[in-house]
């Protein structure tokens, strides 16, 4: 190669090796965060803040067990980010932040908030420690599409799962989620796929507001309704925060804490004429089918065939959560 070529090859090369290092790190890789400094980051929001703008291609962000307090924002433009952690008990993304904390709502609250779409979690605590006094006080807070939770565990009290914007599509597979009132709640699409929902309090546990346009809110599917027994004997499957929520649950087990007539109105009765809320064989204690409200459907096999992931997840761009 001749020499002038070769210097303007070395040159180049050195460029592109500058601009990936002013990135933080090349798409496709795997950022380690480790609070002990074996890791490139000590904290979660730096190594989200060190992927590039609108990535194509899945960044790993893979988190050493910890208990991370800090208030994590994965912005619109981070897209295709997974948080990986080893063991969700012992890797904990976690602050205290609740409404009436300063000028903090229930829309700002949260320790988690997640805007990027294409967003993946896996073995993670989200947790909000504000307790069970403090009012609306989320844990994880999503407002983007296509995202996926796997072997996650969401732990608050009131309002813990925000999941917040309409048309946007959310999978929860092998979860844990708790709280106490409206402790599932917002406007999305959501499949909650064999995970174990803890009610800690008499109460509610959905609060869909579901927009009239959308096929579908929040559907457990092979779930379990369980509770703290001591605190929770008389808690609903849900009440309309919106006149079209719509929820179903699918062969789920439901403990002696879940209320016969298992709805309610929210004290609207007009509620009842919109709000669309569905059971397919449920089982265990709790499901007294034949006592539910008259406003409550129970779905032929028919009907139950309907709730299928393509379906459920069907819109102008079809997404399938089992592939990823």
């Amino acid at each position: 190669m001749p020499r002038i070529l070769l210097s303007l090859f070395c040159s180049l090369l050195l460029l592109v090796t500058l601009t990936a290092h002013a990135q933080g790190t090349a798409v496709g890789s795997s950022i380690i965060v480790a609070q002990d400094g074996t890791g490139q980051f000590t904290t979660v929001q730096a190594a989200v803040d060190a992927v590039p703008n609108q990535s194509q291609k899945q960044v790993v962000i893979r988190i050493k067990p910890g208990v991370y307090k800090e208030k994590l924002v994965v912005p619109t433009l981070k897209t295709h980010i997974t948080l990986l952690g080893d063991d969700a008990a012992t890797t904990i993304i976690t602050l205290d932040d609740h409404t009436g904390k300063g000028d903090i709502n229930t829309y700002t609250s949260h320790s988690v908030l997640i805007q990027g779409n294409d967003f993946r979690a896996e073995n993670l605590t989200f947790q909000n420690t504000a307790g069970r006094g403090a009012g609306q006080a989320v844990a994880l807070h999503v407002e983007a599409d296509r995202c996926v939770f796997r072997n996650c565990r969401i732990v608050g009290d009131q309002d813990t799962l925000f999941l917040a914007t309409d048309h946007t599509r959310q999978y929860f597979q092998d979860c844990y989620i708790e709280g106490t009132t409206d402790f599932i709640f917002g406007a999305a699409t959501a499949v909650f796929d064999q995970c174990n929902i803890f009610s800690k309090k008499n109460s509610h546990i959905t609060a869909a507001s579901t927009p009239q346009d959308q096929a579908y809110g929040f559907v457990f599917l092979n779930c379990r309704l369980l509770a703290d027994t001591t605190q929770a004997t008389n808690v609903s499957l849900g009440r309309p925060w919106r006149p079209y929520a719509k929820v179903a649950y699918l062969n789920t087990y439901m403990g002696t804490h879940i209320r016969p007539e298992g709805w309610d109105n929210w004290k609207k009765p007009e509620n009842e004429k919109t709000a669309s809320y569905a059971e397919y064989r449920s089982i265990g204690p709790g499901a007294r089918v034949g006592q539910r409200v008259s406003w409550a459907q129970q779905l032929t096999t028919r009907q139950a065939k309907q709730y299928t992931l393509k379906r459920i997840f069907a819109s102008q761009q079809p997404w399938n959560p089992a592939k990823d």
